[in-house]
């Protein structure tokens, strides 16, 4: 299973190719599946986070910035002591401007985003394949508050910014943790994995001003070492555009899932998404609206 990737303009953007031979060999043969099993564990993607902590990492940030293209100048100046403070390093204020219009859906996220309608039995569909959101939640009653609304996948690549925010004000529950593996979220591993029932994942309930209690989710994946919420306690009041939390190293996965009837998303999004596109998006930027406004 491939995405082509889209912007907001209507521009293709070529594939990044670097990785797609090492996930057919580990998707798609039988040595590859004994090595995954390996690579996906809690204890490896530990231990490499632990490396990624290391100063020992430090050699690897000249490299990784020139092969993504990262453009240094929208970053806080800083010094960087490790990969991971390379990794989740902050964005300037300015570089990502929030669309404070009340009504405005903004995107948690720099990402790639596709969005999938949730039917009746509270189940979505990828290209064919159902995916079930009481077995991604553990939770089949919070689930069914969810049937007919909307699952939406913000998948990050490690060139991406990996922080995230909240897309409105309101007050949030407790933060609800759910133990799995590491797969990647590069479409590939769909066919063989199911990412939003096997990976790590931690989750709150947001009950917000204007798009009711949407569920904001973090999706661990290969080789990411901790998803970090900043704030975790049940009560918590959040405003749009604050800082939720962040993933350190690879690639991740932001999910948020709106109740019926409570939000539009823009018509390219929706398109991008029946076509087998997913939509470059980027951390504030409005990607839809409050249904009826």
């Amino acid at each position: 299973m491939e995405y082509k990737v889209i912007d907001r303009k209507g521009n293709i953007i070529p594939n990044d190719n670097s990785q797609k031979s090492l996930l057919d060999i580990l998707y798609k043969t039988v040595g590859g599946s004994i090595a995954l099993k390996g690579l996906t564990s809690p204890v490896v993607s530990k231990a490499a986070g632990a490396f990624c902590n290391s100063p020992l990492s430090q050699n690897l940030i000249p490299s990784f910035i020139k092969k993504a293209g990262i453009d240094l100048t929208e970053y806080e100046p800083a010094v960087y002591g490790s990969y991971n403070e390379f990794f989740t390093r902050k964005i300037k204020s300015d570089a990502r401007p929030v669309d404070m219009t009340p009504d405005a859906l903004v995107s948690p996220c720099d990402s790639k985003l596709t969005v999938y309608k949730i039917d009746e039995d509270s189940i979505f569909d990828i290209k064919g394949v159902s995916y079930h959101v009481d077995e991604f939640l553990r939770s089949r009653k919070l689930a069914e508050q969810y049937n007919e609304g909307f699952f939406c996948i913000f998948r990050l690549e490690v060139s991406d910014y990996h922080r995230y925010m909240y897309i409105d004000n309101g007050r949030k529950s407790k933060n609800f943790h759910i133990d799995g593996f590491y797969h990647t979220v590069n479409p590939i591993a769909l066919e063989k994995a199911d990412i939003y029932r096997e990976n790590t994942r931690e989750f709150t309930v947001l009950h917000t001003e204007n798009f009711g209690k949407v569920i904001h989710a973090e999706v661990g994946a290969m080789l990411v070492g901790k998803i970090k919420n900043h704030h975790r306690d049940k009560g918590y009041r959040f405003k749009r555009g604050e800082e939720k939390g962040m993933f350190e190293f690879g690639g991740s996965t932001v999910v948020l899932i709106f109740k019926k009837d409570t939000v539009e998303f823009d018509d390219d999004i929706v398109l991008n998404t029946k076509n087998g596109f997913e939509t470059v998006v980027k951390m504030g930027e409005k990607i839809g609206h409050k249904k009826g406004e």
